[in-house]
């Protein structure tokens, strides 16, 4: 009859156990934030073309220069992918920018928009 193992004995052999599921887990953990920031990004991007669009609907209504205003409502760091389309039938302004990315080595294939059109113009 062979000796039973003691607790310690246990104990010795699941050593570094926990180290090596967190170096396990930690790229799924990791990636999961990166797609978290990423959605975040690009709700704040929406959000920020929406104001934007704005801007440069009420700057059409009173005859101004519908891009520069919404470049001026837009941060610097979303002003390169800035385009602005004017519908001189209906008064509509469309503006729309690229999706910041949070590496920025790769470039942003993803743009959002918004369209505004002001009632009575």
């Amino acid at each position: 009859m062979s000796p039973r193992p003691s607790i310690v004995s246990c104990l010795r052999c699941e050593r570094g156990q926990a180290s090596v599921e967190l170096v396990g887990t930690l790229p799924a953990v990791l990636l999961v934030g990166l797609v978290v920031w990423q959605l975040a990004l690009a709700g704040h991007a929406a959000w920020l073309c929406a104001h934007a669009a704005r801007v440069a609907a009420r700057a059409e209504a009173v005859h101004a220069d519908p891009e520069s205003a919404a470049r001026s409502a837009l941060p610097r760091s979303l002003r390169p992918g800035l385009t602005v389309e004017r519908s001189g039938r209906t008064g509509a302004v469309r503006v729309e920018v690229a999706v910041p990315v949070p590496l920025d080595a790769v470039g942003s294939p993803a743009r959002v928009g918004a369209t505004v059109a002001l009632e009575g113009a």
